[in-house]
């Protein structure tokens, strides 16, 4: 009796029921676990926190005050960017890029046809929109649109037909970000498949198309991009008769396709080489061909890998845009460089707010261009390949 006594007292005691979880310390999560967490978490990290801020501190403050507090909105001429006694401190002068904002677009592109231009804008963003939109309907058509559909019209839009009653424009006139749009778009859409017929003949098992391939890589990576313009502008035009030459601004496309293509031969075949030997096998194991193992099985893998780095070379390509002024074409900031020097608006901060717009202008489409591909990787992370 006293044992199963003892044994009751003691099974008085025994929770039946688990406790309640408590919840986590407060300096533990939220913003204040965050911030301790990522920035105060040793010696090393609180330094360059303070560091950084005293750089955005530094930095920040007087970028705004000049590009919107102390800004000149309206005017137009010099006079209105100009400091005087009631406004000694004067900010960046956007009248200067109000006034000159369609040049910047357009270039020497004739006023009356500019509506052209317009329509490849939005035959462009539609594209664009209908390729990157996963819930879009029949993405095979857009792919139609974009790669078949859109440089026909915009051929005929921006060159124009005179047997459709559209005068032609020479390219001579196109300037600005119709420039860099067109130059870049070209470049983007022609050196990936380029690219990865250059990657696959580099690792390919005939001598010829190794060797080519192998020539064609390093000749063009082991030059800048300015030789590479040099030669398509001024040799190009040697291998053909001169009713053939090509334009000006093709020779550039060319140049600036082939420079594109080569690295991103280089990125693809990385991406090739990261693939295990097994998937390989795998595929021809089930009786597919060489192409068919390409397409179906490789390519996805080492796209998917090397996404990063195709996204990196995108980027460096639309900014290099700007080295066809070396041939005389009038990209978006040469637009910017020649408007600044006008004396019109020949003020102290002209050269700034114009360079200001520029970095603002192309800080937007690579940004955009990197936050894409970020979004693409984490939903191919998730298995979406859609």
């Amino acid at each position: 009796m006293a044992v199963a006594t003892q044994d009751s007292v003691n099974h008085s005691y025994v929770r039946a029921a688990p406790v309640e979880a408590m919840p986590a310390p407060g300096a533990t999560t939220g913003a204040v676990g965050w911030i301790r967490a990522n920035l105060f978490s040793s010696p090393a990290n609180i330094a360059l926190t303070l560091f950084s801020a005293l750089l955005i501190y530094w930095i920040i403050p007087p970028m705004i005050d000049f590009l919107f507090l102390h800004a000149v909105w309206s005017g137009s001429d010099r006079e209105a960017c100009l400091p005087t006694a009631e406004r000694p401190e004067v900010g960046a002068c956007w009248a200067f890029v109000r006034d000159r904002f369609f040049y910047f677009i357009y270039g020497s592109y004739p006023i009356p046809e500019r509506w052209r231009v317009d329509v490849f804008f939005a035959m462009l963003a539609v594209g664009i929109f209908w390729m990157l939109w996963l819930e879009a309907p029949r993405r095979d058509l857009g792919a139609l649109y974009f790669f078949v559909v859109v440089p026909i019209m915009s051929y005929i839009l921006l060159v124009g037909m005179p047997a459709l009653g559209l005068r032609k424009v020479d390219t001579s006139l196109w300037g600005g970000v119709l420039v860099t749009i067109v130059v870049s778009w070209v470049g983007i859409v022609f050196s990936l498949p380029i690219g990865i017929l250059l990657a696959l003949g580099r690792r390919s098992h005939m001598p010829a198309v190794k060797l080519f391939s192998v020539i064609f890589i390093e000749f063009v990576r082991g030059v800048p991009l300015i030789t590479v313009l040099f030669m398509a502008s001024v040799m190009l035009p040697l291998f053909v008769p001169d009713a053939w030459s090509p334009d000006k601004l093709l020779r550039a496309l060319i140049g600036i396709a082939m420079f594109a293509a080569a690295y991103m031969a280089e990125v693809v075949r990385a991406g090739l080489q990261a693939i295990p030997k097994g998937q390989y096998e795998g595929a021809m194991a089930v009786g597919l061909g060489y192409w068919q193992m390409m397409y179906l099985i490789v390519l996805p893998q080492a796209l998917k890998i090397t996404i990063p780095n195709i996204v990196n070379t995108y980027i460096g390509l639309f900014k290099d845009t700007t080295l066809v002024v070396i041939v005389g074409i009038f990209d978006f900031l040469r637009t910017v460089e020649v408007s600044r020097i006008d004396p019109k608006w020949a003020a102290p901060t002209t050269s700034a707010t114009g360079y200001a717009f520029a970095a603002i202008f192309y800080f937007i489409c690579c940004y955009g261009m990197s936050r894409y591909a970020k979004s693409v990787e984490a939903r191919l992370a998730k298995g979406d390949r859609r």
